[in-house]
């Protein structure tokens, strides 16, 4: 089912995201914490005789806690490198605290893209996860996340596990023809979407050119010291 009422205006900020990144789908979410989630969550679900029971995901050791978090929540087991950037899938790089554009959460198909949002991004076969909360994004929404993918099974399931298992309409109309899923609250609200097809338009030229953003570099923890993770 299409998206009814106001929630078009959060379908039409998704299609704004395709066009920009790059990406066939965009599922737009309330947080990239959430969008982590729910990718690593399809992907130990659907693809279960892949993944097996507890599937291990490697991941740098400075990175922001969420992330070991979600893959915990996920049903993962966690494994922390002191690697900061990567290169081809595989992180490289000399032992440090700064964490640059994306990396791999390797031994899966996602990535975590919270410190990248530029022009023609999307990596094929990846579910890539976005962040648009805090001062440092580039695309400054107070709060939100998407995913990015070109999976039309994912896609499907990743719009209805965000809406409480549900299509986008109003709950009192809904018929639930199409078969509900176990779903959360994960749903970007139309009145952050419609900020985000406000200010998406500063990364096009007059002319309607996309422009390229530089990736962030921020600093983070080394979260391997902790051994809340090591579950």
């Amino acid at each position: 089912m299409a998206a009814q009422g106001v929630h078009k205006i959060t379908a039409d900020f998704e299609q704004a995201l395709c066009k920009y990144t790059g990406a066939p789908y965009a599922v737009a979410v309330d947080n990239a914490s959430n969008a982590l989630f729910l990718a690593l969550k399809f992907e130990f679900t659907v693809h279960r005789d892949v993944y097996g029971d507890k599937p291990i995901i490697v991941i740098p050791a400075n990175t922001y806690p969420s992330v070991p978090c979600e893959i915990i929540h996920a049903g993962g087991k966690v494994v922390f490198l002191k690697y900061h950037s990567c290169i081809g899938g595989t992180f490289e790089g000399t032992d440090s605290k700064y964490l640059t554009g994306i990396y791999p959460l390797l031994g899966s198909n996602v990535w975590d893209s919270a410190l990248r949002f530029t022009h023609d991004m999307y990596k094929p076969g990846t579910h890539m996860c976005l962040s648009f909360t805090g001062p440092y994004k580039h695309l400054k929404l107070g709060k939100g996340g998407a995913i990015l993918t070109d999976d039309e099974q994912a896609y499907k399931w990743f719009k209805k596990a965000r809406f409480s298992g549900r299509d986008e309409c109003a709950y009192h109309v809904d018929d639930f023809d199409n078969e509900p899923v176990i779903g959360w609250n994960f749903y970007m609200m139309p009145e952050i979407a419609a900020r985000g097809l406000l200010l998406i338009a500063q990364f096009y030229n007059q002319d309607g050119s996309p422009k390229s953003n530089p990736d962030l570099s921020l600093p983070y923890p080394d979260l391997s010291k902790f051994k809340l993770w090591q579950q």
